[in-house]
């Protein structure tokens, strides 16, 4: 396992790569996280997975009850951790460099584009359950940051719609408060980054 640090800001990112994407290196990503979470107002650091179908399947099979692959999950953290600590986010390369193809834009830009929108699920919206909040902080967002076109404004496209399935948070807002109960996330418990110990094999890139 080899790690990497960079000077980028206050803020950590951690990501771990256990499936690669064509394009897109792990400092790459790493900064365009803190850009995004920036933006995004999210307060504290990011963690993020980058892994296969079968790995994105068990995850939502344990925590939605949904026994099939997705493209991205997001897990905010529990109660007591401070505010140093945003929550994690889990995507899955297979399905993205699929999407891209269909889509006819770059597997990178479509991690970028997950990401966000994951990271968009850490910071409280929820486009499930709001009226339209998210979706627009999505749409302003991936412009500002160039990408194109979002989860969200594609499912509203038929003729993309059938290019992934929309992007699940599998514990929101309006379950947090019983979360401590019933789930922790996957990938970490806490702002020290414990995501390194619970993905195992694959490269880590920490950006401080």
């Amino acid at each position: 396992m080899e790690q990497e640090d960079r000077s980028i800001s206050q803020e950590q990112t951690l990501v771990i790569v256990r499936k690669r994407v064509a394009g897109l290196s792990e400092i790459a990503l790493a900064r365009f996280v803190t850009r995004a979470g920036r933006a995004a107002r999210l307060r504290g650091a990011v963690n993020v997975l980058l892994t296969s179908n079968s790995e994105l399947r068990a995850l939502n099979s344990r925590f939605r009850g949904k026994d099939r692959p997705t493209d991205v999950l997001s897990f905010p953290p529990l109660f007591g951790v401070g505010n140093a600590f945003a929550g994690d986010v889990a995507i899955s390369a297979e399905m993205a460099a699929h999407n891209a193809r269909l889509l006819g834009h770059s597997p990178a830009e479509e991690i970028k584009i997950l990401a966000l929108h994951g990271m968009l699920h850490l910071a409280g919206y929820d486009h499930e359950r709001d009226h339209g909040e998210m979706a627009h902080t999505e749409e302003r967002l991936r412009k500002a940051l160039h990408l194109p076109v979002g989860l969200i404004d594609r499912s509203r496209q038929p003729e993309v719609a059938g290019a992934g399935r929309k992007a699940r948070s599998p514990v929101t807002t309006m379950q947090r408060k019983s979360a401590r109960k019933r789930v922790a996330p996957p990938l970490s418990s806490s702002h020290k980054f414990s995501i390194a110990r619970a993905a195992g094999k694959g490269r880590v890139t920490q950006v401080r």
